[in-house]
């Protein structure tokens, strides 16, 4: 046989050939130079990349609404954009408000400091006033320095709230309507609870570590009391207590945002007293051990009270 096409020995047959499958022109993607109607009239783009006819009628172009949800991801209703300069200078100018309040607190704390000294010395000391011992001043400054930080927890104590409002203030703009709920509920009860911690300091915790001082030097020698550092060791206790309160706060807020579980934190219980503990060592050490073994102690029956009553109201 010969090789030939012409022969038509393995050539196909055009006639019997199978026919190949013919684009539908309803699938038929539309080209650049299309619109989706079909037309011939080119598409026209906004200059980002969205395709498609964005005018209304006017010729001026229509987009979302900022407040509305585009693709899944909506923004607070009084959320706008400003530059960073513009943020930094709002949080400096809020800034020095809660510094000018709590220099106020401290200027009006300096002239009844003194008075102020004596009523707390009298009072930590588990013992009547005749048996307090006197406190005991080792430099010239030291009565005018325990004024000051006598004045500054005065100061910071008043400074506190208008802190947490200039927070709030802030941060509005960007806080949807139910996060300003959480933080409006908190504000209050933060400051309730930072009240509480330094009431429990004062009338409770600093009591027992003198009266566990006055033990631990019973009998072999007479305990002198300096003024200065005896002060030091009251203001860090009461500030830090102020701050140990907030607990229970923070597991309820995270707990009502989703960021955890009551279930889970009980499930991580042994970290967090290990985290109590060293915090606790770290901020509170004195030399007996027992402020900080006091305020572990305070801590973790905060955080175990807490879960404890999420437990009992059923929020897991």
């Amino acid at each position: 046989m010969s090789d030939d096409p012409a022969d038509g020995g393995d050539a196909e047959d055009p006639v019997n050939a199978p026919e190949m499958p013919q684009e539908s022109s309803d699938e038929r993607m539309p080209t650049a130079d299309e619109s989706d109607d079909g037309s011939d009239r080119p598409v026209e783009t906004d200059g980002e990349g969205v395709v498609g006819d964005h005018h209304e009628q006017g010729g001026e172009p229509a987009y979302p609404d900022p407040d509305d949800d585009v693709g899944g991801i909506s923004t607070p209703p009084d959320d706008e954009e400003m530059p960073l300069a513009d943020h930094i200078e709002e949080m400096v100018l809020r800034l020095a408000v809660v510094l000018l309040v709590g220099s106020a607190g401290t200027a009006i704390g300096l002239l009844w400091a003194s008075q102020a000294i004596e009523h707390i010395w009298l009072n930590v000391f588990p013992y009547t006033v005749e048996e307090v011992p006197p406190p005991h001043i080792y430099h010239p400054l030291e009565l005018w320095l325990t004024r000051i930080k006598v004045s500054a927890l005065l100061g910071i104590m008043v400074a506190l709230p208008m802190f947490v409002y200039q927070c709030y203030l802030f941060m509005k703009p960007g806080l949807y309507p139910h996060e300003r709920k959480y933080y409006l509920a908190a504000v209050p009860s933060s400051v309730i609870l930072a009240g509480l911690g330094m009431l429990f300091s004062y009338l409770l915790v600093l009591p027992v570590l003198f009266q566990y001082f006055t033990f631990y030097a019973e009998g072999s020698a007479e305990i002198a009391y300096a003024l200065g550092e005896t002060f030091n060791l009251v203001i860090t206790l009461i500030g830090f207590l102020a701050i140990v309160f907030q607990i229970p706060l923070f597991i309820m807020l995270a707990i009502m945002m989703g960021v955890t579980t009551r279930r889970w934190l009980a499930q991580k219980r042994l970290y967090f007293w290990a985290a109590f503990a060293g915090l606790s060592f770290m901020f509170t050490m004195d030399p007996t051990m027992m402020a900080p073994i006091l305020v572990a102690i305070t801590m973790i029956l905060l955080f175990e009270g807490t879960l404890l009553i999420l437990k009992w109201v059923g929020r897991e």
